[in-house]
Order: structure tokens, then C-alpha cells, then sequence
């Protein structure tokens, strides 16, 4: 079993406040697509952005984090049940999961662990859901330019390796499940300066670059995006394009 990467929990109210939620239409195809809606488990959950949209199809979710902060900082809901438990601890008795997701955290997970766990907790059937999205993308072509630069250029040596993944939308990590198609989908966002300001402040690649050189680059960013934004309270579209593995575990 690898060591835990922690790098969200010194920040994870940031996390819980900024980070997007998923959109509707991801819900309706998992819960389709499984063979029962009893029970989900949500995998490295974090505060719980996919676990209390899951709970509108499903009777139960167990949402579960290594992160005990994360945990603490989850949204909660009368259908999740959060544990701060590794990934291949669920705690979940055997066959019991009509579905398994993890959204964006997949890139941090012992894949054989975590699959092992997979295949003994998924009922005959159960639907595995492997999540990402990477940089987004803005209605606004001088802000999003700003955005591109400070994620290539600025921060771009800051991200840890396994960040790749991410940018390559999961199709590089071993996924050993017969596959489903999935739509392409996207979460749609309207936000304020202050909101993408929010959330970015939310990457592991900027508190890294913080610890390295200070906070010098993200107030020069900070200060560029608001010179392209405009009015601060200006509400513009921001898009984040989902990439999806999905895979059918057992059979019928």
C-alpha cells in the first residue's frame, strides 16, 4: 500500500467553499447504467462534492476520504455516511455496491489496492466510475489566456507528477473492467472573480508554489485576471470538461 499523499487538508475549507459540484446529468447515467440504486460508495469523497448529488438517485452513500479534515469539513446529508477510511478499507461488506465512483482523486489511489476492494465490495453488475476534469475553461478570452499562462507557465513545475493523469483524463492509469460509453458531459459554472479566485486557490500546484517562492506569482496573476475581468462582480461562464472511465465490475 503507498504512503497517503495528503495535499488538501491544510486547506480543505477552501476546498469545501470553491470546488465545483457535478452536474445532474452524471448522476442520471451512473444510476442508469448500475444494477440497483441501494447503495453508492464514493471514493476519496473529499467534502463531499459527488457524494450528496449521488444521494439524489441512491438510498444510501458511504462516502469515504483518507483525509480525516476533509471529512470534517464534508457537506452533510441525511443519505451519506462519511468515514475517514483509505480507499481499499471501505468497511462496506462484500457485494453490497451498486456503484463505486471517485472523482478526481483517482490519480492518488494504489490502483491494485483499490481495485481488489472494488471487486470484493461491487454487486454482480456494480458500475466503477473513474472521474476527472481538468483545467477549465472561461467565456472570456483575455481572463481564460491569464488562466492558461498562470497554469502552464507559472505553477506548471509545481504540480506533482501524478497531475498527468489528470491532463491526459485518465486514459494512461490502468482500468482492467469492461468498458462503458460515456456522454460528454461537462460541469457548467457562472462565477464571480472572487469565485474562480476561490477555487484555483484550491490547487495543490499553488500552495506548492508558495512554499517554494512566496506568494509573489499568485498575487501577479491575481492582479492580471482582475485587470482582464473587468467588473469583479461581473458574472461570466466557466466550463469544466469531464473525462470519464467507466466499467461494468462482475456480471449480471
Amino acid at each position: 500500500m503507498s504512503a497517503f499523499k495528503d495535499h488538501f487538508s491544510s486547506h480543505n475549507a477552501g476546498y469545501a467553499a470553491h470546488r465545483p459540484t457535478y452536474p445532474a446529468a452524471l448522476v442520471d447515467f451512473l444510476a442508469d447504467a448500475a444494477p440497483g440504486r441501494d447503495l453508492a460508495l464514493d471514493v476519496g469523497c473529499g467534502t463531499g462534492q459527488l457524494s450528496t448529488r449521488l444521494a439524489e438517485r441512491f438510498a444510501q452513500v458511504v462516502a469515504i476520504d483518507a483525509s480525516a479534515a476533509q471529512i470534517a469539513a464534508a457537506t452533510p446529508h441525511d443519505r451519506v455516511r462519511y468515514r475517514a477510511t483509505p480507499a481499499e478499507r471501505s468497511g462496506l461488506p462484500d457485494a453490497s455496491a451498486d456503484l463505486v465512483t471517485v472523482a478526481q482523486a483517482a490519480h492518488w489511489l494504489d490502483l491494485d489496492s483499490f481495485y481488489d476492494e472494488v471487486r470484493r465490495v461491487a454487486r454482480p453488475g456494480a458500475v466503477l466510475a473513474l472521474i476527472t476534469y481538468g483545467v477549465l475553461h472561461v467565456a472570456d478570452a483575455p481572463a481564460d489566456r491569464v488562466i492558461r499562462h498562470f497554469y502552464d507557465a507559472v505553477i506548471g513545475p509545481y504540480w506533482p507528477p501524478e497531475r498527468r493523469h489528470v491532463e491526459d483524463g485518465y486514459r494512461s492509469l490502468r482500468f482492467p473492467f469492461p468498458a462503458l460509453d460515456a456522454p460528454g458531459l461537462s460541469i457548467e459554472v457562472a462565477w464571480r472573480l472572487a469565485d474562480l479566485i476561490g477555487y484555483i486557490e484550491t490547487w495543490s500546484a499553488v500552495r506548492a508554489a508558495e512554499k517554494a517562492v512566496g506568494r509573489g506569482p499568485v498575487e501577479t496573476f491575481q492582479a492580471a485576471l482582475a485587470a482582464a475581468w473587468g467588473d469583479p462582480d461581473a458574472v461570466k461562464p466557466v466550463s469544466f470538461p469531464l473525462s470519464l472511465r467507466v466499467g461494468r465490475v462482475g456480471h449480471r
